[in-house]
C-alpha cells in the first residue's frame, strides 16, 4: 500500500535498509532524488513529503513540532519492515530527531541510525529564527542571505502563492519548538556542518553528541547552510555510506540476520 508521506527514489523492494530523508524548512522533497545512485541496491532512499507541499498541496501544513512528529512516527510504523535510517536537513534534523525517539515506544525496535545536519542539537533549542511573520520580501531576501530557494523562483506570484505559505509553517515549526528532555537514543548519530554556515556553530553541531548513548560523529565540510547540494554533499554521502554498509549494519545483514537481531537472543 502507497504511504502518502514517502516518495521512494526509486522503490528497492529487496533493500535491506530504508533511508527517510527529512527537507529542510521550504526545500522539496525532490532535493533527495539524487542520492539514490549513491547507494547500492541494500538502500532504498525515501523522501518525507510534508502536507501542504507537492502531491499533498491542499493538505493544512503543521505548525508546531509535537502533532507532527507524532503523524510522522506513526506512518513510519508501516515502513519497519525492515531497519530504518533518519536523515534530516535544518529544520529536518529536528524532526528526524522527534521522530526516532517516538519509533521505540511505537515499534519497540528503534531506527538503525540518526543522520543529522545544518541545526544545533535539540537540547539547545529551535534555531530562533523568526521568518514566519516576515513581510514577503524580507523573507525572500533572508532565503537568498542562507542560500535557501532561489528568491526569482520565489518572486513568481504563482510560486509564491503556492510555496509562502507552507514555508512559513516550516519557519514557524522551528521558532516554536521546545526541547523535551529524553534519555539519549540508543543509536547511532552522525552531525554534518558547512564550515561557513553561519546559522550553526562547531559547539552547536558536537552538542548532538549528548543525544545518544551509542557512536558519534560530528564533521565540519565546505559549504554553508546548504552545503550537501554543493561540492561537499558527495563526501557527506560517502560517511553516510560507511556507516550504513559496515560489516554490522542492518543493510549487510541478510533478512534472517536482521530478524534474529529484533528477537534478540
Amino acid at each position: 500500500m502507497k504511504n502518502p508521506w514517502l516518495l521512494r527514489f526509486p522503490p528497492r523492494p529487496g533493500a535491506r535498509v530504508r533511508l527517510v530523508c527529512l527537507p529542510g524548512a521550504g526545500s522539496p522533497a525532490s532535493l533527495f532524488h539524487p542520492w539514490s545512485t549513491a547507494f547500492p541496491e541494500s538502500v532504498e532512499v525515501c523522501a518525507v513529503r510534508l502536507p501542504g507541499r507537492g502531491g499533498r498541496l491542499r493538505e493544512a501544513p503543521f505548525r508546531r513540532m509535537e502533532p507532527l512528529a507524532d503523524a510522522l512516527a506513526e506512518a513510519l510504523r508501516a515502513e519497519c519492515d525492515r531497519p530504518l535510517a533518519l536523515f534530516g536537513h535544518s529544520l529536518g534534523a529536528l524532526v528526524a530527531y522527534e521522530v526516532a525517539a517516538r519509533l521505540r515506544h511505537l515499534t519497540g525496535d528503534a531506527p538503525a541510525a540518526l543522520f543529522v545536519a545544518a541545526h544545533k542539537a535539540p537540547q539547545l533549542g529551535s534555531a530562533r529564527v523568526s521568518c514566519h511573520d516576515l513581510p514577503d520580501d524580507e523573507l525572500l531576501a533572508f532565503l537568498g542571505r542562507i542560500g535557501g530557494t532561489p528568491p526569482p523562483l520565489l518572486a513568481r506570484p504563482e510560486i509564491r502563492r503556492l510555496a509562502l505559505p507552507a514555508l512559513r509553517a516550516d519557519f514557524e515549526l522551528d521558532f516554536t519548538y521546545t526541547y523535551r528532555e529524553r534519555p539519549p537514543l540508543d543509536i547511532p548519530v552522525s552531525a554534518f556542518g558547512g564550515r561557513a554556515d553561519a546559522m550553526v556553530t562547531e559547539s552547536e553541531l558536537d552538542a548532538w553528541e549528548a543525544r545518544t548513548g551509542k557512536a558519534f560523529l560530528a564533521r565540519r565540510l565546505p559549504g554553508g547552510h546548504f552545503f550537501l547540494t554543493g561540492p561537499a554533499g558527495p563526501r557527506m554521502l560517502s560517511l553516510m555510506r560507511g556507516a550504513l554498509l559496515a560489516p554490522d549494519s542492518p543493510a549487510s545483514l541478510t533478512p534472517a540476520q536482521q530478524a534474529g537481531r529484533r528477537r534478540g537472543p
